[in-house]
């Protein structure tokens, strides 16, 4: 078990070249103001070093808000910031102090879209696709997690890169930018007919949309798996 100063006391630590990444991005990306004290309790639990592009977001920035809010990347946000992005800390449900024992054995929640979408870091005892260590994603059209190939250093870089249009080409509507940035940083928003269904496929614009809690959003897709397959697609982020 690795002391808070063996973590960030590194060379070559990933925020700088990172920060050029965001500060470069095509996309919109915001820095949500940081904690400290969250941030270095989160890197202190998840036992990563400030080289890494997770010990970096954990460490240095609140969270990152991109494309709009279209998507939410974690991080350790001052309590009462703009927008109520959650933190990494209480996605994940860190213990309120450290722990050694402590383990998230499924994954690690590390992002979530406005439509219910997670992105994870698969764990040792994964219940979605993926090998450890691997982003993965649960698709709110097709209810099913999805292996994306590549860790998180790469997979961050690719979120601010302009990637997310076409990976989001037929889930999103005109005048997207301006309902989603109207959200509050713990909603997202339930479409109907929902997006797995054939009528939401054929038109999404014309699906009618509504501004709920993502405990709500989440929660009816953990259900709807379970009702649909009988699988449960396991652990989602707590918001």
């Amino acid at each position: 078990m690795r002391a808070l100063s063996q973590l960030i006391d590194v060379e070559e630590p990933a925020w700088p070249e990172l920060k050029e990444t965001l500060d470069a991005s095509p996309v919109s990306v915001e820095v949500l103001p940081l904690d400290g004290d969250l941030g270095r309790a989160s890197i202190l639990q998840l036992q990563v070093t400030a080289r890494s592009y997770l010990g970096a977001v954990a460490l240095h920035c609140g969270g990152l808000l991109v494309d709009n809010g279209w998507l939410r990347v974690f991080g350790s946000p001052v309590s009462g910031a703009a927008h109520g992005v959650p933190s990494l800390a209480r996605v994940n449900q860190f213990p309120g102090t450290f722990d050694p024992a402590w383990r998230l054995e499924t994954g690690l929640v590390v992002a979530h879209d406005v439509l219910g979408g997670v992105f994870a870091l698969s764990g040792a005892a994964p219940a979605a696709a993926g090998q450890p260590g691997e982003v993965v994603y649960f698709a709110p059209d097709s209810l099913r997690w999805e292996a994306l190939g590549v860790g998180h250093p790469t997979w961050l870089a690719w979120v601010v890169s302009g990637a997310l249009d076409e990976f989001y080409a037929a889930l999103r509507w005109p005048g997207w930018h301006e309902e989603v940035w109207a959200l509050g940083g713990n909603q997202g928003l339930s479409l109907f007919p929902p997006l797995w269904s054939a009528e939401a496929r054929q038109d999404i614009s014309a699906a009618s949309r509504r501004a709920v809690s993502m405990r709500e959003l989440l929660g009816v897709a953990r259900d709807s798996c379970r009702q649909f397959d009988g699988v449960d697609p396991g652990f989602l982020g707590a918001v």
